[in-house]
């Protein structure tokens, strides 16, 4: 197999670190886009295989040492933890600037890791997905977009929302978005699937949904595991508890911010399930 020169945006994001290792294996040239290589938690063996480009995608655009020899790239950048109202601008800022960066390069295909948005009323996280997805159609090279829900794994902003409140919460009054039917979908899976598409003419200008077998709510999510776990949980759904109150619930009881937890609820009152499993 021919050996690839490829560059990962989001290198040091929960995806972004996970790739890593697989894209490397598979014997390519990585070049991890950053804002800070110092930032980035590799061990140095890791350190010694990969280059860097430090770059921030919100500022002006300078190509001037930008690598123009690269094959492919992945796309995962998101703002939702900076800001609880900008960030849909700052996505489609950085889109924009990326398709400026990439333009003087031979670069062949783009790989972007999105949100399922099937639904006609979408949260303002997947609205922006959305409108990242169309800026990047916009760019000069083939692009395939994934669309995931809830990815599960260790690390993972939603799946440890839900391990904090079971561990932490025997006894949950939970908003009525429990209700909301998911499809969540294995780390190792996405990893799996942002790996094989790469090259992959059939999968050029594409959108694939990808999820799990499962479709359930959050509600049997939660029960599924905290019975793994052999805990003891009951829950107790209320038809009235607001956004923000929802809000502040994942903020005091979980390990995230409240920016995030505000970005997420609205994100929760959504249907997240695939269309098909063509890919």
């Amino acid at each position: 197999k021919k050996r690839l020169k490829i560059l990962l945006t989001g290198a040091n994001g929960y995806i972004g670190l996970r790739l890593l290792p697989s894209l490397l294996e598979k014997g390519h040239e990585v070049i991890c886009c950053v804002r800070d290589k110092n930032r980035i938690p590799l061990d140095p063996e890791t350190r010694k295989r990969v280059s860097f480009y430090e770059v921030d995608f919100l500022k002006d655009v300078d190509t001037a040492d930008f690598p123009k020899d690269i094959d492919a790239a992945y796309y995962l950048i998101h703002s939702m933890s900076a800001s609880t109202n900008d960030f849909d601008e700052l996505e489609a800022k950085a889109a924009k600037n990326f398709n400026k960066y990439l333009a003087e390069t031979s670069i062949k295909h783009v790989v972007y890791l999105s949100g399922i948005v099937n639904e006609d009323t979408l949260s303002k996280h997947l609205s922006s997905r959305k409108k990242v997805e169309e800026i990047l159609y916009e760019g000069n090279y083939n692009l395939t977009v994934l669309r995931a829900g809830i990815v599960v794994g260790s690390g993972s902003s939603s799946f440890e929302i839900i391990r904090d409140l079971c561990e932490k919460l025997p006894i949950m009054v939970a908003p009525k978005w429990l209700k909301t039917r998911i499809q969540p979908i294995a780390i190792r899976d996405v990893i799996s699937f942002l790996s094989e598409v790469l090259l992959k003419e059939p999968c050029y200008n594409q959108s694939f949904d990808i999820g799990g077998p499962d479709v359930l709510t959050y509600k049997q999510m939660l029960l599924k595991y905290a019975k793994v776990r052999k805990l003891k949980l009951w829950i107790i759904s209320v038809p009235v508890m607001s956004p923000r109150l929802s809000s502040y619930w994942l903020y005091f009881v979980t390990s995230t911010t409240y920016k995030l937890a505000v970005n997420l609820v609205d994100s929760m009152r959504h249907e997240v399930v695939a269309r098909d499993n063509k890919l």
